[in-house]
């Protein structure tokens, strides 16, 4: 019966494939193969290049800014407020590229702060502030503060460190540390305010790479300004804000039209990522566009071999085959060239990843997985695929019908 049914099929094949055109076949193929192989190369190089976007360290970051208000000696001489008023603070927060807004919590209170290294001290006036813990880069363990225990932890920015360890320590015959071994130097802060003076025990317990300040647990800077503070509610004069479009061109405009600015050159890197993340949607467009015109002339071309073969199919289908046995040959057809060329993308597109990729390492970029990628290959083949075959039995159904 199986034999029966290859001889069968063979006959059909040999019926039905007079009018098939190798070269629109082979159009088909190149045009699918193009579209195909773009989008796979342009998904597989955002994904290898993703850590450039997301990792906590790039310079490529930059969903989160600082802003502050311009200062300027005239305006401080008027009085000028450097301060976020609730509405300015309302009317930024209602802006299509802003996700987050956060305050950052100054003391009202004066610090003195102390380290000690073995046998020498270092003493001086200190700054810190607070912001809520979902800003905050990276959250290391024991973070917030409980009055009773009184230790208080504190996240500092890398570039001090690197200033410290390359710049005063150098100059003034101090050790140098690392960021392990500074986590082990206890810091004395002695609070001074409201008529009470008191020292609590602090430790550098992380870094960050986004805030370029100290920052301390909003409890603690709570606590503190309860404490020593004068029971004044002052308004934030820094903000960090989420934005979902990093280098949109309305944040510029916007900041520029209210004197805001953008702490240190978080814009122009924003820009550079946006400008990234926009190429590589352009590219995968195209390539998807590319895609679709193929899937469009193998709908053409299949509907034109029909046509030509409309005859033999009808006698066919009155001798008894059934639609599926009619359309078989063509869904063959169909499913061979899609899988070739799914494969021959893949392919190229493995061969081309691995031509780019000693290029990102140099980078310190190791690439990220391909399985994705080439599930959405499956994907996109499969629905052409589908498709086609959809289309395929559409006809034979009505010239069944008919």
């Amino acid at each position: 019966m199986s034999n029966d049914n290859g001889i069968s099929k063979n006959l059909l094949w040999k019926l039905l494939r007079k009018h098939v055109s190798a070269l629109q076949m082979v159009g088909f193929s190149l045009a699918s193969l193009v579209g195909l192989v773009i989008v796979l190369l342009a998904l597989q190089f955002y994904n290898d290049i993703k850590p450039v976007f997301s990792s906590d360290d790039s310079f490529m970051r930059q969903d989160y800014m600082v802003l502050t208000k311009t200062v300027s000696s005239f305006g401080s001489l008027l009085g000028a407020s450097a301060e976020f008023s609730d509405g300015e603070l309302d009317e930024l927060s209602r802006q299509p590229w802003v996700r987050k807004v956060g305050k950052f919590t100054t003391p009202q209170y004066r610090i003195y702060g102390s380290l000690t290294f073995g046998n020498r001290a270092l003493r001086t006036y200190l700054f810190y502030e607070s912001v809520p813990d979902e800003f905050i880069d990276e959250l290391p363990d024991g973070w917030g503060f409980d009055p009773a225990e009184g230790k208080v932890p504190v996240i500092v920015s890398r570039d001090y460190l690197a200033l410290y360890n390359f710049g005063f320590a150098a100059t003034r015959n101090m050790p140098r540390v690392s960021e392990g071994m500074i986590g082990m130097i206890p810091i004395r802060l002695t609070l001074s305010g409201n008529g009470r003076s008191e020292t609590v025990e602090g430790r550098i317990a992380g870094f960050s790479n986004r805030l370029n300040t100290i920052i301390v647990p909003e409890e603690f800077m709570q606590w503190s300004n309860d404490r020593f503070g004068a029971g004044e509610q002052r308004q934030p004069s820094r903000l960090i804000v989420e934005v979902s479009r990093p280098g949109d061109k309305a944040i510029s405009e916007y900041t520029a039209a209210h004197g805001y600015e953008i702490a240190g050159d978080k814009a122009d890197s924003g820009k550079a990522s946006y400008l990234l993340r926009l190429m590589t949607g352009i590219i995968i467009t195209v390539g998807a566009i590319i895609s679709l015109l193929a899937f469009f002339v193998l709908i053409l071309s299949i509907n034109l071999l029909m046509q030509k073969n409309s005859r033999k199919l009808q006698d066919l289908l009155m001798l008894g085959y059934t639609p599926a046995q009619v359309s078989a040959p063509y869904v063959k057809m169909v499913l061979v060239t899609n899988d070739t060329v799914l494969v021959v993308a893949c392919v190229i597109m493995l061969v081309c990843r691995s031509l780019y990729l000693p290029m990102l390492a140099s980078l310190g970029v190791t690439g990220g997985s391909v399985i994705v990628t080439v599930i959405v290959a499956i994907l996109i083949m499969g629905a052409i695929t589908a498709g086609s075959v959809y289309a395929i039995r559409r006809r034979i159904d009505i010239l069944w019908r008919n």
